[in-house]
């Protein structure tokens, strides 16, 4: 099965099929049975990044399922989604939804209000890079989210999130410079 993972741990993409199939409903029928799993390379993910830092120790799993989720959901708005496939873009908008309040809902019954802050950032800043046009700026704040969610914010996170909502033109030079600062240990 492509989602196990060395040692039969499933995925978070793979639980999140599974959480999806559970819950049944809408979201439910428009599982993909051929959906990709990026697990088997290019580097990990968002909801890797965020699950391997040290705001999720305790609960990595649980951290990586609600930002696969997450990150599902911004899919079906703006790229191509691993899970679901909405024929129609109105479907596509609805689930992305679902998806967002599936992850933040299991985030705050964590508790975690700072990680919820900057996953709903990290919506918002990725929404105006893509109507920008700009899918690499769009990335680039997805990754220092996900770091954040793990590792906790600094100053120049901050700063480069100003920046990404004021437009300005240096954004992601300040995002790839924040994720630096933030994937390091503390």
């Amino acid at each position: 099965m492509s989602g196990t993972l060395a040692g039969g741990r499933l995925s978070g993409l793979q639980r999140l099929r599974e959480l999806i199939r559970e819950g049944g409903g809408l979201l439910a029928g428009l599982l993909d049975p051929d959906g990709s799993d990026p697990s088997a390379g290019g580097g990990p993910g968002p909801a890797e990044l965020a699950a391997g830092g040290p705001r999720a120790q305790g609960r990595p799993e649980e951290y990586e399922l609600l930002v696969e989720a997450i990150y599902e959901g911004y899919l079906l708005h703006y790229g191509t989604p691993r899970v679901l496939r909405a024929p129609e873009a109105d479907l596509r908008l609805l689930a992305g939804d679902r998806l967002y309040a599936i992850g933040l809902a299991r985030l705050v019954g964590l508790g975690d209000t700072a990680a919820v802050a900057e996953l709903a950032d990290t919506i918002t800043l990725s929404a105006l890079a893509n109507g920008a046009e700009d899918p690499v700026l769009a990335d680039a704040v997805w990754q220092a989210g996900a770091l954040a969610v793990g590792w906790g914010s600094d100053d120049a996170h901050r700063r480069a999130k100003r920046m990404v909502l004021e437009g300005n033109a240096a954004a992601l030079d300040a995002m790839r410079t924040s994720v630096r600062g933030l994937s390091a240990p503390r």
